[in-house]
């Protein structure tokens, strides 16, 4: 487990891992820097001590067995944490489903850990025209979907979700990345409504909370009946 580097625990979450229990580690380091970024806080992995803080996390996991169903694995980007594998194993190896969230930067890395994971949610933020937008960087389409390609080769369970307001990219452009996604078949496909909590983007804070228009899971589901897709306010 040397080299992780923990920026925080949620101890109880019913929102992280679906139908199920679990606690996230939020892992410091992200090279990406998106806008609307709620963990902002997190993607410089700074000084600190490496392995004994998530050797103190296992400790303090011994207590919940029984309690918890899951650990999953969240940032900042986890798989940029060289050891997430060996992390992982060792939860895995006390009882617990692995789940994961990423923007599927490093398609290389997460192949390796995915034969660790029980489930996936993969970050998808934006059409590939308007991805260098969303992300910050150039590029980030091409890593994005190689790891959807990955998931659905591996036969993990898995989500794409995508954090949507307006003032990011319009309705028009939403609607192409369904298509996108459809093509792909990406499965399910959770949209979130942007929150302006922790987002260090001082317009798009400004812009406050995203509203879905009306009538727009229709829509979506218009143009991606392949797709399970789901609003999230």
């Amino acid at each position: 487990m040397d080299g992780m580097r923990i920026g925080g625990v949620t101890a109880l979450s019913s929102l992280d891992y679906p139908d199920a229990l679990s606690a996230v580690v939020f892992c410091r380091g992200c090279p990406w820097r998106c806008p609307y970024c709620q963990n902002a806080a997190l993607r410089e992995i700074g000084p600190g001590e490496e392995g004994q803080e998530f050797s103190r996390f296992v400790d303090w996991l011994e207590g919940r067995r029984g309690l918890l169903d899951a650990v999953v694995f969240s940032g900042g980007e986890p798989t940029l944490q060289p050891g997430l594998s060996e992390a992982m194993t060792t939860v895995r190896d006390m009882g617990f489903r692995i789940g994961l969230h990423t923007a599927g930067i490093f398609p290389k890395t997460l192949a390796g850990v995915l034969p660790l994971c029980d489930w996936v949610g993969l970050d998808i933020k934006a059409p590939r025209a308007l991805y260098a937008r969303a992300s910050g960087m150039i590029g980030g389409d091409r890593a994005a979907f190689a790891s959807l390609g990955l998931l659905r080769e591996a036969g993990v369970t898995f989500e794409t979700r995508t954090t949507w307001h307006a003032a990011l990219f319009d309705e028009a452009a939403l609607t192409r990345l369904a298509g996108e996604l459809a093509e792909e078949d990406a499965g399910t496909w959770m949209v979130q409504a942007f929150r302006p909590n922790g987002c260090t983007d001082a317009k798009l804070a400004a812009a406050g909370q995203a509203v879905f228009p009306s009538g727009l899971l229709d829509r979506l589901r218009a143009v991606a009946p392949g797709l399970t897709i789901a609003l999230r306010d």
